[in-house]
């Protein structure tokens, strides 16, 4: 049986198995009871399972105290800016992100908008362990219902906009929104920015079309349709549409770093200052920084590290390279509507097409791979990693990072799945590779 996955993104299992509905309602309490009571958005991504996980949320909010208020079907990012916006004290997402159909999860957001830092979400943990929850006997307040977040957060991504997009219209564009939260208000969106917009699996249904992850291998068909329809640029979304994937006018995904890139290109070149990005996320950013003379902040992998470091460094702009932008004037967590409003206006704003802008951008081959380890067997191998390169000063923030000469090497447990990921960056894929092999010969993973 699959571990259920807990931690600073959130609680994801695999639905009946690790993820059932009393486990849900346990967690719900336990956030409730963290909260005191207050007012809580819950929302979820379309996956069949979440009308399920949604009403037994809603049910141990309630029990808690709290003044429930369901979104319904929405993109993540829509509940965080649902938060701020409505100045709720906390808010709650049935889903389980880019992670295959049999998964579901809960993700909690503080009244930020943004996920509970890690000491929260270990109180979370710790009130579900020990059964410690508050439970009221009066004053329960029935769930209210407010379908317009959806519009309202397309809104403001629009009004955020800085360029003139005359030059979109009529500019076709190819929106793979993987039967997700996506497809309700992300075409309309594209439309009012002036694209002409062609959409494939298009159906809120959760009925994956392909796997969800807006990786390479994923995106083949966004790939033909792009070629087949003439479009300028295609868009992937995952399930909850926190991230965004990009094909490029020739049919090519051009790579899932690209996407934070060339959004950190797209504000710095109107508004520069300092960028936040996580540890495993692409050099590229730190070129572009330097060419308007801004510093990067790095963090942990996980976007409320991020999000907390843009906080506390008035950073304008930052993101992860997994296709998760967080454009701070809008919300606090990766949102694929800022990162596609964001491409549009730099392709606007210059007139190039996206692989004119990506040959601009120094580039890298980046590698990503993933094995399943045990949580020790991790743990042991970060350790062996960090002695073995201690003279190339590793950081140990996340996992261990090594930097070499002609690249650098990222070994970190997930946050959301039993695995460990290495991720590596050099000039060419051979060199990558080597560096690689020479940190999995120490870690033995």
């Amino acid at each position: 049986m699959a571990t259920l996955m807990v931690g600073v993104s959130g609680v994801r299992g695999i639905v009946g198995e690790t993820l059932t509905p009393a486990v849900a309602l346990e967690f719900a309490q336990a956030y409730g009871t963290l909260l005191g009571g207050g007012r809580v958005v819950l929302a979820r991504d379309s996956r069949p399972s979440g009308a399920m996980f949604e009403a037994v949320a809603a049910a141990g909010l309630v029990a808690t105290g709290c003044r429930v208020t369901r979104l319904g079907v929405v993109m993540t990012p829509t509940i965080g800016h649902a938060i701020r916006a409505g100045r709720y004290d906390g808010g709650m997402s049935i889903t389980a992100s880019h992670n295959p159909g049999e998964w579901n999860g809960l993700k909690f957001l503080d009244n930020l908008g943004l996920a509970p830092d890690p000491p929260r979400a270990r109180e979370i943990a710790a009130i579900r362990a020990e059964g410690r929850y508050r439970l009221v006997k009066a004053g329960f307040a029935p769930p209210a219902d407010d379908l317009e977040a959806g519009p309202r957060h397309a809104a403001a991504v629009i009004r955020a906009c800085e360029v003139d997009l005359r030059p979109l219209r009529g500019l076709r564009v190819v929106l793979d929104c993987i039967n997700g939260a996506g497809c309700l208000h992300t075409p309309d969106f594209l439309r009012t920015l002036g694209c002409d917009v062609v959409v494939v699996n298009g159906e809120p249904t959760g009925e994956f079309a392909h796997r969800p992850e807006p990786i390479r291998e994923n995106l083949t068909t966004l790939c033909t349709a792009v070629r087949e329809h003439g479009a300028v640029i295609g868009f992937a979304q995952d399930p909850d549409a926190d991230r965004l994937a990009i094909v490029d006018e020739r049919g090519e995904y051009i790579g899932e770093e690209y996407t934070l890139a060339l959004a950190v290109e797209s504000v710095l070149s109107r508004r520069p200052g300092p960028v936040a990005a996580n540890l495993s996320t692409s050099r590229m950013v730190d070129d572009i920084a330097a060419r308007y003379h801004v510093p990067v902040v790095r963090t942990p992998v996980g976007e409320t590290h991020v999000a907390r470091a843009i906080m506390a460094n008035n950073c304008v702009i930052g993101g992860e390279g997994n296709g998760g932008v967080i454009d701070p004037r809008i919300c606090l967590i990766r949102d694929s509507l800022s990162a596609s409003s964001l491409v549009l206006q730099l392709m606007a704003q210059t007139g190039k097409s996206i692989s004119q802008l990506v040959a601009a951008i120094p580039r890298y081959v980046s590698i990503k791979e993933k094995y399943e380890v045990s949580r020790d067997r991790i743990a042991a191998a970060v350790e062996a990693v960090t002695r073995a390169f201690v003279a190339r000063r590793p950081n140990t923030a996340d996992g261990v990072r090594v930097d070499f000469e002609q690249g650098w090497v990222h070994l970190r447990a997930s946050n959301t799945e039993p695995i460990v990921r290495v991720i590596a960056e050099a000039a060419t894929e051979d060199i990558g590779r080597r560096l690689i092999g020479e940190v999995r010969e120490v870690a033995r993973v």
